[in-house]
Order: C-alpha cells, then structure tokens, then sequence
C-alpha cells in the first residue's frame, strides 16, 4: 500500500490556486525531495497531508486513511518555520511529545542533544534561531512514524548546521519509513533522494527517481530542475 497518494488534489486561496489537480503515488522506504521555487504550492501539499488544511477538490490518503487522527498518529511534521513555545525547556517539550506521541523515542532525542551539546535545562527562548530549528528536527525525526514530512529543513542555516539536518534525517528513520523533504536547495539534498517531485505553479510537472533521471539525462537533479525552471543561476539558490 502507498504510504502517499494524490488524486486530482486541488486547493485554492479565493482567486489564487495553489495547488492544481495533481496525483500522485509514494511508496514506503523513500527519500522523495517536494523540489519547487517558494509559491510552487510545496507547504500548501505538505500541509493538507498532515491535515492543517482541507482539500478544494480531489483525494489525499496517508497509507490508505483521509488526513485525521488516525494518520496523525503515523505521520511526523517539521513546518517551515519553528512553532515551539518559547518559554518551555528542551525537557518539557520531551515531556510534551512523549505524552502526546505513542512512537516518541526520548532516548533517540537525547542522544541527538548530546551531540550537539544542547542543555535539556535550556529555554527556547534563549536560543538562536538555528538552535531553536535543530531542536524542532530532532523532537521530529524522534518519532518512529511512518511518513515524515519536512518543510523547508535546510532553509536559512549555515552549511555546517545543513550537513548535520541531513545526516539526522538518513539515521533516524527506519528503512519501512517514508521522507518527504520539501526544499528549494535541490544540491545540497540531492544526495539523499532517492526520487524527486518537480513541482511548478502548483502543478506537477515531474516524478522520477534520481537514479532515473541522472541515467536518462546525463545530468545531476540539480542541473535538470534549473533547466526546467530557467530561473536559477548556477551555484545560486532558489529566489525566496
């Protein structure tokens, strides 16, 4: 059974579509990059599949289940931006995801904090906001959920801080687990992947694996998507 699947999915803002009849299908065991420039509709898709908004038309299922209770119990979310409390400690937010999540791993969290020398004593409120964002991943990728959507992980940190979300996303989650990753830094992510969706306009324009696309095209994910959007110099980032 697919962990994921779109049939003719829409959603519109008024006048404004930000997602336009897409359909798709992502099967358990990948790393799938959501790749699109900001307002391709990547945070609009990734919210109706953790529930945060309903569809205009088309189906959504989350391992064969309508967004609900049911798939929030198996799917773990990192929005965009960070939404912690500000005032609670690192050890009350543990204390938070282990009374509200079932599959919370609060030895995998600590381990994680140690690493990076994070007091669990410590305040959000008094931690940099790069700091704050690797907390948020790390209560997230605690979870033995079975579908993990990331919004954006990668987006406005330091390339050190970048090659540590990475190398917390391939170590914590297990092998039966799906990723979706939504980003705009397609080389940095790349090597992660195991298949991409191009998203464009909110509609999508393709869905391959890498290895697919690197054989077909003699090219990296990166070299095809700035070919596909026309838009992006190279070495650069995705416009904001």
């Amino acid at each position: 059974m697919s962990i994921l699947e779109c049939k003719g999915l829409s959603k519109r803002f008024g006048a404004v579509t930000a997602l336009d009849g897409i359909s798709f299908t992502i099967e358990p065991g990948r790393i799938v990059g959501l790749l699109g420039p900001n307002g391709s509709g990547k945070t609009t898709l990734i919210k109706l599949a953790n529930g945060l908004l309903v569809p205009t038309a088309g189906e959504l299922w989350i391992n064969g289940r309508a967004p609900g209770k049911e798939s929030h119990a198996m799917v773990s979310y990192l929005p965009e931006r960070t939404s912690l409390p500000l005032w609670m400690t690192v050890k009350q937010l543990q204390d938070f995801y282990e009374d509200f999540y079932a599959d919370f791993q609060r030895e995998r969290s600590e381990e994680m904090l140690d690493r990076l020398e994070i007091s669990a004593k410590q305040r959000m409120k008094h931690m940099s906001k790069g700091t704050r964002e690797k907390v948020q991943l790390i209560l997230a990728m605690s979870r033995a959920a079975k579908l993990y959507l990331l919004d954006e992980p990668i987006a406005g940190v330091d390339p050190a801080a970048r090659d540590f979300i990475l190398q917390t996303i391939l170590t914590n989650y297990s092998p039966e687990s799906t990723v979706l990753i939504s980003t705009h830094l397609i080389a940095d992510i790349e090597p992660v992947l195991d298949e991409v969706i191009f998203l464009k306009e909110g509609r999508v324009v393709r869905h391959d694996s890498t290895d697919n696309i690197r054989g077909a095209e003699g090219k990296s994910v990166d070299e095809v998507f700035r070919e596909v959007f026309r838009t992006i110099p190279m070495g650069g980032e995705w416009p904001c």
